[in-house]
C-alpha cells in the first residue's frame, strides 16, 4: 500500500479515533497496533458488505417471499430457525478447530465465499426448479449458509480481538452497521420504490448480487493484517467441545453473561409479531416496504451512538438497551389487550417496530463488544462458541414455545417477551464492567 494511502487511512482513523495519535493500543501487541487503521477499515467494509447482503436475502422477507412464490409455503416456517440456529449449534467444534490455527483470517474469509455459494445454489434453485424441489433447494443452501456462517462468527470476533484495540471495537461495529443501514435504506427505495410484484428473475438477480458482496467481503477480509496468536487443543473436536462447555460452570462471569444474552433474544423474537398484527390489522400493500425502511433507519441513526457507547461501557449499553426493547413490547402489548390490536392504525405497528429496532441494535453491539472485551486469547473463541452454541439452542426452544403460544395469541407473545426482556435488563444489571480497565 502507498505511503500517501496509509497517511489517508491514518487520518480517517484518527477522526474516528478521536486521538491525536489514534493508536492507542491497550490489549494488543506493538507490532499489531502500527496495523490498526488499514484494518479497522478492511474488517469495517467487510462488515458493510456482509450486512447489505443480509438484506438481499433475509429470511423475514426476501425468502420468505421466494419460497412462497415457488410454491412450498409449508417450508417458510424453517427459514428463520436455520438461519439464526444454524450457525450457532455448531459453533463449539468449530472453535475447537479454528483455535489450533495462530492466524484465523482464513477461516472467515472461507466462510464469507461459503455463503457466497450458498446463496448462488439458492438462485439457481429459483431459476431451475419449481415446487417443492425449489423450496427444499432454498432450504439445503440455507443449511449450508448457516454453517459457513458459523466460522465467520467464531474468527471474526478472535480477529477483531487481535486486532482492534479495546477501545475502538464498538465503534467499529456501531460504523459498520451504520453505514450498511443507510446503504440499505438506499438500495431498498431503488430497488422496491413503486414496483408492482416483483418477478422471479427480479430476486435471483438479488441472489447473485449478494454472493458477489460476499465473495467481495472475502477478498478484502484476506488483506487483514493479522499477527499470530495463542493456539491450543490437541484432542478431538467433540472432545475439546463438551469440554468447553464447564465454562458454564466454571466460569461465573461468562455464565452470568449466557444467562443475559439469552434473556435478551426478547428483541430479536418480538419483531415478527409486530409485523404480524400490523398486515392483520391493515389492508396497506406498502406496510412491508415501511418495515424494511424503519429497520435500516433504525441502525442507521443509532448503532453508531450505541458502538461509541459501548467502548465506555458494553455493560450500560446492554441495560439501556434491554429497558428499551421491554419497555416497547409491553406497551404495545398491554395497549392491544386494553383496545384491541387494531386500535394504533396503520402507523402505530412500523413506529413501534422503528423504536425495537433501535433497542435491538443497542443490545446486539452491547453484548458483542462485552463478549471480545471479556476475555483473550483462545478464551474469546470458546467464550463465542459456547455462547453461541447455547443461544443457538435456547432460540429454538424459545422460538417453538412462542410459535405455540401465538397459536393462542400473539399479543400474549409479546407480552412475555417484554417480561423476559425486562428480566434480562436486571441480570445485565448484575454483570461487571469489562470495557475500562
Amino acid at each position: 500500500m502507498s505511503a500517501t494511502r496509509t497517511d489517508t487511512l491514518d487520518q480517517l482513523y484518527s477522526l474516528i479515533a478521536n486521538e491525536e495519535d489514534a493508536r492507542v493500543c491497550k490489549d494488543i501487541p506493538e507490532a499489531a497496533c502500527r496495523e490498526v487503521p488499514r484494518n479497522f477499515f478492511l474488517i469495517m467494509v467487510s462488515n458493510v458488505l456482509t450486512n447489505l447482503g443480509d438484506l438481499l436475502i433475509s429470511p423475514k422477507t426476501v425468502l420468505a417471499w421466494l419460497v412462497s412464490a415457488v410454491g412450498a409455503p409449508a417450508l417458510v416456517a424453517w427459514l428463520v430457525p436455520i438461519r439464526e440456529s444454524g450457525s450457532m449449534v455448531p459453533q463449539m467444534m468449530i472453535a475447537a478447530w479454528v483455535r489450533r490455527k495462530a492466524v484465523r483470517k482464513w477461516f472467515w474469509t472461507l466462510g464469507s465465499f461459503g455463503q457466497a455459494v450458498s446463496v448462488a445454489a439458492m438462485a439457481a434453485s429459483v431459476w431451475f426448479l419449481e415446487g417443492y424441489a425449489a423450496g427444499g433447494g432454498i432450504i439445503a443452501s440455507l443449511v449450508v449458509f448457516s454453517l459457513a456462517r458459523g466460522f465467520c462468527s467464531v474468527a471474526m470476533k478472535d480477529v477483531q480481538g487481535k486486532c482492534i484495540p479495546k477501545t475502538r471495537r464498538g465503534r467499529l461495529s456501531g460504523l459498520a452497521t451504520t453505514i450498511g443501514g443507510t446503504a440499505t435504506v438506499i438500495l431498498t427505495a431503488a430497488l422496491f420504490w413503486d414496483r408492482g410484484d416483483p418477478t422471479i428473475a427480479f430476486y435471483t438477480a438479488l441472489l447473485l448480487l449478494a454472493a458477489a458482496l460476499w465473495v467481495i467481503a472475502g477478498i478484502l477480509f484476506a488483506n487483514v493484517e493479522e499477527y499470530e496468536g495463542e493456539t491450543g487443543g490437541g484432542n478431538n473436536a467433540i472432545t475439546e467441545a463438551i469440554h468447553s462447555l464447564s465454562l458454564l460452570r466454571d466460569d461465573v462471569p461468562f455464565r452470568q453473561f449466557v444467562i443475559t444474552r439469552a434473556l435478551l433474544l426478547c428483541s430479536a423474537l418480538a419483531s415478527p409479531y409486530f409485523v404480524v398484527l400490523a398486515q392483520r390489522e391493515s389492508d396497506i400493500g406498502w406496510l412491508l416496504g415501511v418495515f424494511l425502511l424503519a429497520s435500516s433507519l433504525a441502525s442507521s441513526l443509532s448503532a453508531s451512538f450505541w458502538g461509541w457507547a459501548a467502548d465506555t461501557s458494553s455493560r450500560r449499553v446492554m441495560i439501556r438497551g434491554a429497558a428499551m426493547a421491554s419497555g416497547v413490547c409491553l406497551m404495545v402489548g398491554l395497549l392491544a389487550l386494553v383496545f384491541g390490536p387494531g386500535f394504533g392504525g396503520a402507523w402505530f405497528y412500523p413506529a413501534a417496530f422503528f423504536v425495537l429496532s433501535i433497542a435491538h441494535a443497542g443490545v446486539r453491539l452491547g453484548r458483542k463488544t462485552y463478549l471480545v472485551d471479556m476475555a483473550g486469547g483462545n478464551k474469546r473463541t470458546d467464550y463465542t462458541a459456547v455462547s453461541n452454541t447455547v443461544i443457538g439452542l435456547l432460540l429454538l426452544v424459545t422460538g417453538g414455545f412462542t410459535a405455540a403460544l401465538s397459536l393462542i395469541s400473539e399479543v400474549a407473545v409479546i407480552l412475555v417477551l417484554g417480561l423476559m426482556g425486562l428480566a434480562g435488563m436486571m441480570s445485565a444489571l448484575r454483570l461487571k464492567e469489562v470495557t475500562e480497565e
